[in-house]
């Protein structure tokens, strides 16, 4: 029951961060006008298709890594995390292309006001960016709660979302305004990606563990 809630404690915590920080851009936007508000709601949305194709990878991922650690195969763990990272990265990469090109087309799916429109597919093109870094945050989670370490998950999710994400959005609003929180998203996944990867190559299984 204990390894049952030290991984799935941090998994809800970092749901419920996430949820949070949507709320918080919602309320910060809602302050400049209608237009805003309106647009980022789209553009939430939007991002969430390959974002969610990507959490999809990483829960696949996660059992089987999960499984091969635990049965001490090492070279199928590693070809497991090397094949979801590409299959993320990839859907990542694509989407970046396909909103960068026809972010005014995906925007009209839900409105067809042309100000709020033009609005949206600017703040698209910008949020997309972020979607491989995202994906690697997520990922990075993941992984360390199939290896059984809650405490390094609940680590990166706090990290992430309490130091990183919602501190940015408050300095970058109050430095460049509406725009800076669409930013906000990059600069604070830029970081917790570093983070991430600096945790990950200290803390992972290694063959020699066996």
């Amino acid at each position: 029951m204990r390894e049952v809630f030290a991984v799935g404690i941090p998994s809800a915590i970092a749901t419920f961060l996430f949820d949070l920080d949507y709320m918080i851009i919602d309320k910060m936007m809602a302050a400049y006008h209608d237009l805003a508000l309106a647009a980022i709601g789209i553009v939430l949305k939007v991002e969430r298709f390959p974002l969610n194709a990507g959490i999809g990878i990483c829960q696949g991922m996660m059992p089987l890594v999960a499984y091969s650690y635990a049965a001490k195969h090492h070279r199928r763990m590693e070809d497991t995390i090397r094949l979801s990272r590409r299959l993320g990265l990839m859907i990542a990469l694509i989407s970046i292309i396909l909103y960068e090109i026809f972010a005014v087309g995906f925007t009209r799916l839900f409105i067809a006001d042309a100000r709020t429109v033009d609005m949206a597919s600017q703040f698209l093109r910008i949020r997309v960016l972020a979607t491989p870094l995202m994906f690697l945050s997520f990922f990075t989670v993941y992984l360390f709660q199939a290896f059984g370490k809650g405490k390094i998950a609940l680590f990166l999710g706090v990290m992430r979302w309490l130091v990183f994400n919602i501190p940015m959005l408050f300095v970058l609003n109050g430095i460049f305004g509406m725009y800076g929180i669409v930013w906000s998203q990059v600069t604070a996944d830029t970081l917790t990606v570093i983070l991430s990867f600096a945790v990950y190559h200290r803390y992972r299984p290694r063959e020699r563990e066996k």
